[in-house]
C-alpha cells in the first residue's frame, strides 16, 4: 500500500483524543484555532531533533517520540507553563509502516499522560528529523524569564546533573563494566528525561528567573547571567551529582558532565533570600527536589567556580549546534 502525506496523517496521527474545551479547530483544516482563556498567557516552544545530531541513527522510534515531547515540555516548564497542545512535523527518507506505528503509538501515549492534544503538523521527505511546537498556558501575569536574576539571589538546580551524559556514554561504550541496573537507569535518564512541569509551576510563584538545562549548566545558567547582566559564584561540591555517577566514573568526568553536557532537562532557577521560606516549605511538602549551588553576584558577566573554596578553571561551555 502506497502512503501519501494525507494517508500518513489519517493512519498514524489523526487518532482519537480527548476533547479540549479551548480547541476550536484541530487537525483537518488549514490552521488550528485556539481560544485563549481570560487571565492566561500563551507560552510557545519549538525544537527540532535531527538524526546524527540529537539522536542515534538506530534509535527506537518509541524513545524518539518520548524525547521529542519531553524536550519541548521542559522549555514550557522553565516558564512555569502548563502544556496544552502540540504540533508535529516529521521529515523522513521513506515511509516505514512499522517505524511510524511504533513512533505514533508512544507519541500519543505520552500526550495522553500529560493531557496534551495534537492539533496539527506536517510531513516531508528527506533526512530524518522531527520538529515539535508545544503550547502551554501560564496562570496570571507572573512569568519566569531569564532576565530577572538579582544580585544576592540563591541559585538552585532541581534533580541531579550529569546522568543523561553518563547514559549517552554507556550507549556508546557498550562494554564499559558497570552494574546492569545502574546502566539501564542511566540510559533511561538519557532517553527518557523528565520535564519538570509541576516544579516550574510551583517556583513561578517565588523565583526571579529560570531556565531548563538542555545544553549544560554553564551554558544555560550563562544565558541567565547574560540577560540579567550579572555573574555567579558556584561551588562545585554543591552540584547535585548522584551516587550512580560518583561510584562508577572518575570525578572529573562527573564534573564535566554536570557542567557542560546538558540534556538533563532539570530546572536552574534563582530566588531572593526573602522567598527562601516559601521554597523550603515546598521542599518540606515534597513538591520539589532541588539543591542550592551558589549565588548571583553583581559582576557584569561570567562565573567564579570554586572547588573546596579554591578557584576552579573550566573551559567547556556546553553544547553548540554549530561547533
Amino acid at each position: 500500500m502506497k502512503y501519501d502525506e494525507f494517508k500518513i496523517i489519517s493512519n498514524f496521527f489523526n487518532k482519537f483524543q480527548r476533547k479540549e474545551k479551548n480547541l476550536i479547530q484541530g487537525i483537518g483544516d488549514d490552521c488550528a484555532l485556539i481560544k485563549i482563556p481570560e487571565n492566561k498567557i500563551l507560552a510557545i516552544s519549538t525544537d527540532t531533533l535531527v538524526e546524527g545530531t540529537h539522536f542515534f541513527k538506530n534509535i527506537d522510534p518509541k524513545h524518539l517520540a518520548y524525547k521529542t515531547i519531553a524536550v519541548n515540555l521542559s522549555d514550557l516548564a522553565a516558564m512555569g507553563a502548563l502544556p496544552k497542545w502540540v504540533t508535529l512535523s516529521i521529515t523522513m527518507p521513506k515511509v516505514n509502516f512499522k517505524w511510524l506505528k511504533r513512533f505514533s503509538d508512544n507519541f500519543f501515549k505520552i500526550l495522553n499522560q500529560y493531557k496534551i492534544t495534537l492539533i496539527g503538523g506536517d510531513t516531508n521527505r528527506g533526512s530524518l528529523s522531527v520538529t515539535l511546537s508545544a503550547y502551554g498556558l501560564i496562570d496570571g501575569k507572573k512569568t519566569l524569564l531569564r532576565q530577572n536574576a538579582k544580585e544576592g539571589d540563591f541559585i538552585y538546580v532541581t534533580g541531579s546533573l550529569g546522568e543523561s551524559a553518563a547514559g549517552f556514554f554507556l550507549l556508546q561504550k557498550k562494554k564499559y563494566i558497570i552494574n546492569a541496573k545502574t546502566r539501564n537507569f542511566l540510559i533511561q535518564k538519557h532517553l527518557h528525561p523528565t520535564p519538570r512541569i509541576s516544579e516550574g509551576i510551583i517556583i513561578k510563584n517565588f523565583a526571579n528567573s529560570a531556565i531548563d538545562i538542555s545544553d549544560g549548566l554553564i551554558s544555560d545558567l550563562g544565558h541567565i547571567l547574560e540577560k540579567s547582566r550579572c555573574g555567579a559564584d558556584i561551588e562545585l561540591n554543591k552540584l547535585p551529582i548522584s551516587h550512580n555517577l560518583i561510584n562508577n566514573f572518575k570525578k572529573n568526568n562527573c564534573f564535566d558532565w554536570a557542567l557542560s553536557f546538558g540534556e538533563d532537562y532539570e530546572l536552574c532557577f534563582t530566588i531572593s533570600e526573602r522567598n527562601i521560606k516559601k521554597l523550603n516549605l515546598a521542599i518540606k511538602q515534597n513538591l520539589i527536589k532541588c539543591k542550592h549551588i551558589g549565588y548571583i553576584t553583581k559582576r557584569q558577566k561570567g562565573f567564579n567556580l570554586t572547588k573546596n573554596k579554591k578557584k576552579f578553571d573550566f573551559k567547556k561551555i556546553g553544547f553548540n549546534h554549530f561547533n
